[in-house]
Formats: C-alpha cells, structure tokens, sequence
C-alpha cells in the first residue's frame, strides 16, 4: 500500500520567467496563446467596471467553488490518472459547474470561479505530472473563461433580463441549450487553433477534433451543467446529488481509457499483435458466415535499422508513427490495422479480394515513398526522413488459408519473396514468383 506522502503531488520548484517552458513552443503558439490570455484578462477587467455583484452572487459564487471544490479533491486521482493516459485533448469535468456560472453569474464571478477551479486542479489532481505545465492551465482556465463569456453573451439573445428574473420557461430552456452549443463551439475552436499552431505536422484531425468519446463526454458534461442550471434555480439542495452521476461516469471513462490502452501499441496507437488477432478471428467467423472474403497485408519497413543507427531511436519512433497515421488514413474505418513488433505491420482490408487488396497495398508502398518526417536525431539535431521503402505481403482468405494464422504465414512469406527479389515491392501470396509492383 502507498503511504500517504507519495500520492501527494510534489511542491512545484519556482523558477525564472525566462526560463519558463512556455518560451520553448512554437512561436506562432506563443502569440495565439498570449493573445486569448490577454483577451480574457482584458474583457474581465471591464467587466468589473459594468457589472455589479450582489450579495446573493456572492453567495451562489461561493456554493459554485464549494461544490466544485469538492468534487475535485474526491476524483482527484481519478481525474490524474485520465490525464496521465490521454493523448487527444483531456476533457475535465469542471464544465459542470463553470456552464451555470456562465449564466448565473456576473462575468467577474465566473472568471474567480475558474481561477479557484484550475488552480486547484493544477495543485492537487495534475501537481505531479511533468507534461502539465503551469502555462498550461493558466491556458485551458483562459479557453474555460472565454467559453463561458461566449455563453453568457448568446443567452442575451433569449433573455431579456437576468435568467433568474425571467419567468418564461421557453426562453430559459432556449438559452440554456444555446449555451451549451455556443460553450461547446467556442471551446473547440480555441482547442483547434492551438493544437494546429503547437505541432502543424501531426494536426491529425483526431488530433485537433478529439476522438468521438472526447467529444461525447464534453457535451455530456455540458448538459449536466445545464441541468444544474434549472437544479440551482429553483431547489440548489438538489445539487448534491450530481456527486454520484459525475463520480461514476469519471470511473468509467477512466476504465475505458484502461481498456483502450491495454489493446493499443504504445507507440503508434495502432492494435496490438493480441487484439488484432482476436478482432481478426471474428472477421474470420463473420466471412465463414457469409461465405465472405477479406484480405491481409504484411508491410515490413526496409532498412529501418538503418534510420535508428543513423539517427537514434527517436527519429526511428517518428517514423514508425507517420506510418501509422499513414496506414489510418489510407484504409477505411472498420479494417484492422496494428502493428506487430519492430518495424512490421499488419492491415486486414475487410470484404477485399486479394486483386483489390494488391491494389491497395501498392498505393501504400508508393505514398511511403513518398512520405516525409520532420524529425530530430538523440542529440536535438533537426533532420529529414526521406525516400524509404516497404516490402509488401498479400494473401487473402479462403484461398491463402482457412485459418487466420495460415493467411498471416502466407503474406509473411511473401514478403520474405519481396525482400529476396529487391525490397520495395508488393507480391500477392497466389503467385510468389510474380512481382505486383516494383521500384519505379
């Protein structure tokens, strides 16, 4: 059992504003981010200035931080671990309570709220990971404050007072459905432009948009929020009881993510050599039913050893992940891609006959002649990967095996027949001795 201490984040180490990590990203990622954080820092200011707080805002500002707060600190490891193993943007829950503040709340009020929220946040559930910088919460705070004044400012087009005051049912829920569309919007746009100016040679658009769970857990969130809104309203007693639904839908994501990672390659975010033969065993039953076909390629990297003696691992993990986003964006989304070990690869094109699927693998081997990585050597050297190449294997199910493993071992062996005759080819396991595609 861990003791106590050692799930306490670390205290941070102060150190210089010149030596800050923020000044080592990308420049134009340093002008759009100084800019929002200007924006926000300047449209709140004035809004001190035109809008009063009551003593009853005060009251509902701090039920807000109280809720919030302790709802952080009881999913805090929770809520560390996600974080830990997220690599698209990590959505946190604290829409739930920042969406009502937008609308209940003068503007002043919610940007205090989401200064609370995030420092909290960055003090005691992201503390301890090295890859959450302090800029980097004072810039997810900053997307949460515009997105609530962008909320704010789109119920104003249903509302014609405080939404306390208004006794139109129709126009509070227009307003609040407004608001979690206009919050959402707002929220990724800012996400968008910053992930792009961050690293413009990986924008993936999973990537810069988010998986579909990603997003589907922001809008979930999000409609909490605005059923808090109604809760907070009219019986704020009743707000307690969002603790179990939000407590319970962290854990599951968290237990999905768990599930995720142990069927991915760490490395590519491609299947694993184990979940795609399990995944490739049902479309074995599936094409057994259906008296179906489906096809298998083995592509193996030539001369990778090469790029990682030349220069280092890491330029040799670059790579090894361009290819996998190239094998993602050139097959369709429900054939199996994975990754094997090394340099190796596998992709099953559901429904292809192995015509098609030759085909399809010659148009892969010529775009990895094609492709280019911006990488750097172990030392921090830039470098450029170009001009490599791929020996392809194609088989295809039944006529190559009626087993998956005899499929695998028939499109190895004909890429062992691709490196024989050459490299840089695809040859089709019906006819080993008959070279598809060469070396152009």
């Amino acid at each position: 059992m861990k003791s106590e201490a050692t799930e306490d984040p670390p205290r941070r180490r102060w150190v210089a504003v010149g030596e800050w990590s923020l000044w080592q990203r990308p420049r134009h990622w340093v002008y759009f981010t100084l800019s929002t954080e200007a924006v926000t820092v300047g449209l709140t200011v004035a809004a001190f200035f035109i809008f009063p707080i009551a003593g009853d805002d005060v009251g509902l500002f701090a039920f807000l931080a109280a809720l919030g707060l302790v709802h952080t600190e009881a999913t805090r490891k929770i809520e560390r671990m996600r974080r830990t193993l997220n690599v698209t943007p990590h959505i946190n829950m604290t829409s739930v309570w920042m969406l009502p503040a937008a609308l209940l709340l003068p503007p002043p009020l919610v940007a205090l709220l989401a200064v609370v929220l995030y420092t909290h946040l960055g003090m005691r559930s992201w503390g301890n990971l090295e890859h959450v910088a302090v800029h980097k919460t004072v810039t997810n705070a900053s997307t949460m404050i515009l997105s609530c004044y962008a909320t704010a400012f789109a119920a104003t087009f249903f509302l014609t007072g405080p939404i306390t005051a208004t006794l139109d049912v129709k126009a509070i829920s227009l307003a609040v459905i407004a608001g979690v569309i206009v919050h959402f919007l707002v929220a990724l746009i800012i996400t968008i432009i910053a992930l792009y100016l961050a690293e413009p040679d990986q924008a993936t658009p999973e990537r810069l948009f988010g998986s579909y769970d990603d997003n589907a857990l922001e809008l979930t969130t999000l409609c909490l929020g605005g059923l808090m809104i109604l809760v907070l309203m009219h019986q704020p007693v009743l707000s307690m009881l969002m603790f179990l639904p939000m407590f319970v839908l962290q854990r599951s994501m968290l237990a999905k993510q768990l599930e995720e990672m142990a069927s991915k390659d760490m490395k590519t975010g491609l299947l694993n050599a184990v979940t795609w033969h399990n995944r490739g065993e049902r479309e074995i039953s599936r094409a057994d039913r259906s008296a179906g076909e489906f096809s298998v390629l083995m592509i193996d990297l030539d001369y990778f050893k090469k790029i990682n003696d030349t220069y280092g691992h890491l330029a040799g993990d670059d790579m090894l992940i361009s290819l996998a986003e190239l094998l993602k964006r050139e097959t369709r989304s429900h054939d199996l891609v994975g990754r094997f070990g090394g340099e190796e690869f596998v992709v099953l094109l559901a429904g292809a006959s192995e015509r098609e699927a030759l085909a399809a693998a010659d148009r892969i081997r010529e775009l990895i002649v094609e492709l280019v990585v911006e990488t750097r050597t172990n030392e921090g050297t830039p470098v450029t990967i170009t001009d490599r190449t791929a020996s392809i294997g194609v088989a295809s199910y039944p006529t190559a095996g009626e087993s998956l493993d005899e499929v695998l071992a028939a499109a190895d062996a004909a890429v062992y027949v691709a490196k024989e005759s050459g490299r840089n080819r695809v040859v089709g396991a019906a006819n080993r001795k008959a070279l598809v595609a060469t070396a152009g």
